[in-house]
């Protein structure tokens, strides 16, 4: 009998009965892929068949004969990203229900109105330090005005390239928000606490494993180097910074909206290496790589360290304004179900 109960410990917690973390993860992670994997086969079909129908008068409007052209039409790229954010959120759903026995709102969404003033926090927040970005840039002259008003395709028009690329961006901030710092850390800082490792410090490895694995995804980015993975995985630790404080995912993803939306289709900097739809201030980043993040965008140069540093300040000053600044160390602890609302079938 020793032999079955040691084998039983290696996957499942007794006391929280249910799987341990490593398990969970990687059901979540398999279970991820394949959800998001079926969504985009499917979203594919439909888009090819309406792109064949699309072209009944006009046979050279179809994509019947060549369904790759249907990727030369720019809303696919926001399908790509609606797709991603549908399959995370049904896997979050699914693998947050039945195998971490959570609800979604256990990840950082319990709304209310401090959820959404601090969701309104984190989209000023992102908006003001890329603005300081391209003041400083601009007035140092290490980043030139090119234009105005500018898409980043030659045949697209502005008007539809921003708003394309405003709806990427949210989609982006709010599914990978959820997924790094929402399910991943929150597993992960309940998993490691444990009898030698405090909350406190549970919560904090879970921050930047969180985080290193977040920067290792951008890695393979166009233009990335290993110095704008270390600056992204930096970038992670930032994101983080207001979950580990409220315990909700509000500033993060409002932060991560408009960092990115500012940074590509405000001020015309590539954003992790790539550009999508059109910007209001065309630029061209004329500094040295190492201050201006050249090709990769300012988060691989000391301007955009620069600026989640400042972040980082200004998010400790919020946070501290109405109590004492501490870490949220619930977010490391798991209610066993039996203490729970029961689970429907």
């Amino acid at each position: 009998m020793k032999p079955k109960t040691g084998l039983k410990r290696i996957f499942w917690n007794d006391r929280e009965k249910r799987l341990r973390m490593g398990w969970r993860l990687l059901i979540y992670t398999i279970f991820l892929l394949v959800v998001t994997f079926g969504f985009s086969i499917g979203s594919s079909i439909l888009a090819i068949l309406a792109g064949m129908f699309a072209g009944v008068d006009d046979p050279s409007l179809s994509t019947a004969n060549d369904p790759l052209q249907l990727f030369e039409n720019p809303w696919i790229w926001v399908i790509i990203p609606a797709v991603t954010c549908l399959g995370i959120i049904a896997a979050t759903f699914i693998c947050g229900r039945w195998i971490d026995r959570r609800k979604l709102s256990d990840f950082g969404f319990k709304f209310s109105k401090k959820w959404w003033r601090e969701f309104i926090f984190g989209l000023v927040l992102g908006s003001l330090l890329m603005g300081l970005i391209f003041l400083f840039g601009w007035l140092t002259g290490t980043i030139r005005i090119t234009g105005y008003l500018k898409p980043f395709l030659v045949n697209e028009v502005f008007s539809m390239g921003f708003i394309q690329a405003l709806l990427i961006y949210i989609l982006v901030g709010f599914y990978e928000e959820l997924l790094f710092r929402g399910y991943y850390l929150v597993n992960l800082s309940e998993g490691l606490s444990v009898k030698k490792i405090n909350k406190r410090w549970a919560l904090i490895l879970a921050w930047v494993f969180s985080s290193v694995v977040f920067g290792l995804l951008h890695a393979s980015n166009p233009n990335a180097t290993w110095i704008s993975t270390m600056n992204i995985i930096i970038a992670g630790v930032f994101l983080g910074l207001g979950m580990i404080l409220t315990g909700n995912l509000a500033m993060s993803i409002g932060l991560h909206i408009t960092w990115n939306f500012f940074q590509g289709n405000i001020f015309g900097f590539p954003v992790s290496g790539t550009r999508s739809g059109a910007t209001l201030i065309a630029t061209k980043l004329t500094g040295p790589e190492w201050l201006t993040g050249g090709a990769f965008g300012p988060e691989a140069g000391v301007l955009g360290l620069g600026a989640m540093v400042l972040g980082s300040a200004l998010i400790l000053f919020w946070v501290s304004r109405k109590g004492k600044l501490q870490l949220f160390e619930n977010l490391a602890v798991y209610e066993p179900a039996d203490k729970r609302e029961e689970i429907s079938a």
